[in-house]
């Protein structure tokens, strides 16, 4: 570490376990035992593992039906005021304003901003685009997305690392190590 730098490595500890099962248990047991960051690395997704989390509900739903509501509230407004307020033409003696006729831009609006706050939402919830975590600097993580099951807990500076490394193997985890990332 250079002098004067006030760069803090960010410490984790990652437990490689043998079966989804052993990881589910593990991950709820390592949540019991008072830890905060945790998360899981899995190569397919594992029934029960949001719960061993405590993830509770997805916040996805509710993103895209704001989004949708905006589209639709944005498209209706936009073609009332556009036909009855800012440029009504009397064609054959029709009113300015009909609702029937809103319908379809109104569902494509809903559509493409309910969609497009579906997709946006999902990169910024999930912390994506992340190119580097320091998880990725440990040899036995490479397997995360072929075979190998990993729990990871960030522990936070100043706690004690050892007492993580302890509780991480105490719960069945088959190979344990603390992974600590280097200044770039």
């Amino acid at each position: 570490m250079s002098h004067g730098s006030s760069f803090v490595p960010r410490r984790f500890v990652l437990g490689q376990f043998a079966t989804a099962e052993a990881l589910l248990e593990g991950t709820t047991k390592m949540r019991s035992k008072g830890h905060k960051k945790i998360d899981t690395h899995t190569p397919y997704p594992i029934h029960g593992l949001e719960k061993a989390l405590g993830l509770g509900r997805p916040k996805i739903p509710l993103i895209v039906l704001i989004g949708a509501l905006t589209g639709a509230v944005l498209a209706y407004a936009m073609m009332y005021y556009m036909n009855a307020y800012d440029w009504p033409i009397n064609v054959a003696n029709r009113p300015p304003h009909s609702p029937i006729l809103n319908i379809p831009i109104t569902f494509e609006l809903t559509v493409l901003l309910g969609g497009t706050s579906a997709f946006l939402g999902t990169f910024v919830l999930a912390g994506l685009p992340e190119p580097y975590h320091p998880l990725f600097e440990a040899e036995s993580f490479r397997r995360a997305s072929i075979d190998g099951f990993f729990c990871s807990v960030e522990v936070p500076a100043g706690q004690d690392v050892d007492g993580a490394l302890a509780d991480m193997q105490s719960v069945g985890s088959t190979e344990a190590q603390i992974v600590e990332e280097s200044e770039r």
